[in-house]
């Protein structure tokens, strides 16, 4: 039996616990005020983003080191925007 939603989106939701907490804080952040309404694409963008690896993920976020490809610069400058909007 395939998970309902809301299953779907607590394995999500978990999945952005990554140990680090400025990522867990972020990553949290987008999925709970962003992933919701993002589009399909920008959706399918952050599953991919949490198949990478921490140092990476963070790296991105620094702008240390740039994402692979335009669509995940864009989901890495929204994470990141998000988190401007406290300041």
């Amino acid at each position: 039996m395939p998970p309902t939603a809301n299953e779907d989106f607590g394995r999500l939701r978990w999945a952005c616990r990554r140990g680090i907490r400025e990522l867990d804080v972020l990553l949290t952040r987008y999925v709970d005020e962003k992933f919701p309404d993002a589009p399909a694409a920008e959706q399918a963008a952050f599953r991919r983003l949490l198949e990478t690896q921490n140092p990476v993920i963070y790296a991105y976020c620094l702008g240390v080191e740039p994402a692979p490809n335009p669509e995940m610069r864009a989901l890495i400058s929204r994470i990141v925007a998000g988190a401007a909007g406290d300041r």
